[in-house]
């Protein structure tokens, strides 16, 4: 690695939508500060948010160490004036950093990188790494596209996550320890004798047609929904059978499991457990990826249909490699799913009775992208490239 910069970055995080911003900063901090060994200082606007997330965070601290990494308050010229920003910055998500902090990188000389949000449109491979230079300072930030093509900028994944996953899916100890853990009543049961599917969406997602499908299906099911905005469709959760973690409802052959906020670990837990994961947004979708098990995907809903174009963009790239038959029920299932006002249900039925085919496109499609270097490996060697080239 270049020695011409210094090994700091700043990050900086506005937490906009139910926690998916700083979910993603937070994993990348991580992983930065131990796998890249860098310095890492993340600015959040917003610490009671963060706190759902890093949940050691104290809300009334201006700065802290947590996991290796510096979390600090977003920075404002009445409670960071003297601030010194580091060599490396990373905006994310278009956050827009405050004007003094910008002054003080131009006398800095700083590489400054905005991370995007993540896409498989055509044009994110043409737009990745361009530079934007300022309108009326002297500096310039370069524009960072996750993506899922070699020509992008990756997806967060750390450098132990794949073996973790597969200790997990093969120790029926450790899935055990970790139903029990959520308080899940008859844990041995549900292993192996029940189809497991977890629930992330946003409310607009016909949540009820899903749970009248799923009550008749012709085995017993567990739909399991951690907790969220959405949650609050479910009604009636009181006369469910209560245990100390979490509540129980009983509908038919289906048993929905309201379960508290989980962590960053226990979701990506819950995730290779399960045998359907319906995610949202971006980090759970990326997450359901790296799960390497079935999953439909609701993109974050958009005037215009935009967000279907998005859908259709992933879904062109992701079942490039499927059969007929798995490009079909994938195809129906998610664009089902992701319309605001459906017209007919997710497919349920031909979802289910296919699920062992798409495990194993599932899994296959996990082997190859994790062939591809992951997006904080890209980021650091991006980022130390620019460096030299100022020099």
């Amino acid at each position: 690695m270049s020695q011409i910069k210094s090994r700091r970055w700043d990050i900086f995080c506005k937490i906009v939508d139910n926690y998916g911003d700083i979910g993603i900063c937070w994993r990348l901090s991580q992983q930065l500060a131990h796998e890249h060994h860098l310095q890492v200082r993340l600015f959040i606007d917003d610490m009671p948010a963060a706190k759902k997330i890093i949940t050691s965070l104290d809300c009334v601290t201006k700065s802290q160490i947590i996991n290796g990494v510096e979390v600090c308050v977003w920075p404002t010229l009445e409670n960071c004036a003297n601030i010194k920003p580091s060599d490396y910055v990373l905006e994310t998500f278009s956050c827009e950093l405050p004007d003094f902090y910008i002054q003080q990188m131009l006398l800095k000389n700083s590489i400054w990188v905005n991370l995007e949000y993540l896409s498989a449109e055509s044009w994110v491979s043409d737009f990745h790494a361009k530079p934007s230079p300022h309108p009326t300072l002297a500096i310039t930030k370069h524009y960072f596209f996750p993506g899922f093509k070699i020509d992008t900028g990756g997806l967060v994944r750390e450098a132990n996550l794949v073996a973790d996953r597969v200790a997990f899916i093969n120790s029926q100890a450790k899935q055990l320890e970790f139903w029990q853990k959520l308080g899940i009543s008859n844990a041995n049961n549900l292993i192996e004798d029940s189809i497991k599917i977890s629930l992330f969406c946003y409310a607009q997602a016909d949540i009820a047609s899903l749970i009248s499908a799923l009550e008749v299906v012709n085995q017993p099911v567990h739909l399991f929904i951690p907790f969220n905005s959405s949650i609050t469709i479910i009604t009636d959760a009181s006369a469910g059978t209560k245990n100390k973690n979490c509540s129980e409802i009983h509908k038919g052959n289906l048993t929905i499991h309201l379960l508290p906020f989980l962590s960053q670990a226990d979701y990506d837990h819950l995730l290779w457990a399960c045998d359907l994961n319906f995610v949202r947004g971006e980090d759970s979708w990326v997450r359901a990826i790296w799960a390497a098990k079935p999953f439909i995907w609701q993109p974050y809903i958009q005037t215009d249909d935009t967000h279907i174009k998005k859908l259709n963009a992933f879904l062109d790239w992701y079942l490039n490699a499927a059969t007929p038959e798995v490009k079909s029920v994938l195809y129906e299932s998610q664009q089902a799913w992701s319309k605001a006002n459906p017209a007919t249900p997710v497919p349920l039925a031909r979802l289910i009775s296919h699920l062992p085919d798409l495990l194993a496109y599932a899994q296959q499609q996990a082997s190859n992208l994790a062939m591809q270097p992951d997006l904080a490996t890209k980021l650091v060697i991006f980022s130390e490239n620019l460096a030299k080239n100022k020099v």
